[in-house]
């Protein structure tokens, strides 16, 4: 009797069981389906599991960011051109000088004194000269004489500039207006032409160097407008492309580009890491998918839909390319449910079941 017990009580449970395991294997829905409200048909084995997208309009945008730095406009390494000892500094460290400005000056006196004698004969040469010239009308002097007396002035007068030219050689002006750094030397020290005084950096405006991946060299021109942020900042500056490289690099294949900003404040200072980054192209109404989702085959792009519980195969005509999108021109509609994952095994007709809509 016992024995006849456990047989009917284990044919039951094993029913039960059964019946369970049906239940579950056709008659439950996702939550991704309950949610698209989609009859769906009963699972078979063959169901691949996927991720879906609702197509909707999107902003577009597809452009450069890269690294660049900021140079100054101009900037150079102030020496004098010629050794003697410093006698004057005229300037103040990180002040503002204007171009011709002296700045400091080496010891001339030799020069001075020189440039006094020669001045001085210079007088007398040209007496001789009037005086050789009224004497030659008359045929009182010889042509030759009158022409020796013309060279001596000449010589006179170049041997003047020479000294005039060797003493400007003493001072040490600003070539250009700028902001003037730490001086190196002081007051009396011995200067030579490899001792650098200080620096002299034109800061307004700036310089932008960065570079850009080959395929945009052709669309990279002057003119072409550029935004820039810097550490320490949340604000973006804006910059105008001026120059360009007349090549692309063979080794990195990129093309060096120059840019300038006003920086008409002086509030950045050359020397820092900037991000660079230019729009190209920028489209408000854009049809985009994950570039994952497109289907190479023969040539062809294809996309797959969710329509009825299965994957429908819809060939597609691609635009504008980003990192991570691919802009639809022909093929898909606002609304339509794409299916982002499991691509590679996705065919014409395969059931398919929604984990997740985005």
């Amino acid at each position: 009797m016992n024995k006849k017990k456990w047989i009917i009580t284990a044919i039951i449970l094993a029913v039960f069981c059964a019946a369970l395991g049906i239940y579950n294997y056709y008659g439950k829905r996702s939550p991704a389906e309950e949610s698209a409200g989609e009859p769906i048909a009963p699972r078979s084995r063959n169901t691949l599991n996927v991720n879906g997208l609702i197509i909707r309009p999107q902003s577009l945008t597809d452009g450069i960011t890269t690294v660049g730095n900021l140079l100054p406009d101009e900037e150079v390494d102030l020496s004098f051109e010629t050794s003697g000892k410093i006698v004057a500094i005229n300037f103040q460290e990180g002040a503002a000088v204007r171009k011709g400005q002296l700045l400091a000056k080496v010891n001339d006196r030799p020069l001075q004194a020189q440039l006094s004698r020669y001045e001085a004969q210079l007088k007398l040469a040209e007496d001789r000269v009037y005086r050789q010239s009224a004497l030659l009308e008359r045929d009182a002097v010889s042509q030759e004489a009158y022409e020796q007396a013309r060279t001596e002035l000449a010589t006179l007068n170049a041997d003047i500039d020479i000294v005039k030219s060797n003493i400007a050689l003493t001072e040490l002006c600003a070539p250009f207006d700028g902001i003037i750094g730490l001086r190196n030397v002081s007051e009396g020290a011995y200067a030579s032409p490899s001792v650098v005084v200080a620096k002299l950096t034109k800061i307004s405006p700036l310089k932008i160097d960065f570079y850009v991946p080959e395929r945009y060299a052709s669309q990279i021109h002057p003119g072409t407008r550029l935004s820039f942020t810097v550490e320490g900042r949340q604000e973006r500056f804006e910059a105008t492309v001026y120059a360009t490289e007349t090549q692309v690099d063979v080794t990195t294949r990129t093309l060096a580009v120059r840019a300038r900003y006003p920086n008409a404040r002086g509030r950045l200072l050359p020397g820092r890491f900037a991000t660079v980054e230019i729009r190209m192209h920028e489209i408000s109404d854009a049809i985009a998918v994950p570039t994952e989702a497109i289907v190479p085959e023969m040539g062809i792009d294809k996309v797959f839909l969710y329509r009825g519980g299965k994957a429908h195969a819809v060939e597609v005509t691609t635009g504008l390319r980003t990192e991570s999108q691919i802009q639809i021109i022909n093929g898909l509609q606002v609304g339509d449910t794409l299916l982002t994952s499991g691509t590679l095994q996705l065919r014409e007709g395969l059931p398919v079941q929604l984990d997740r809509i985005d």
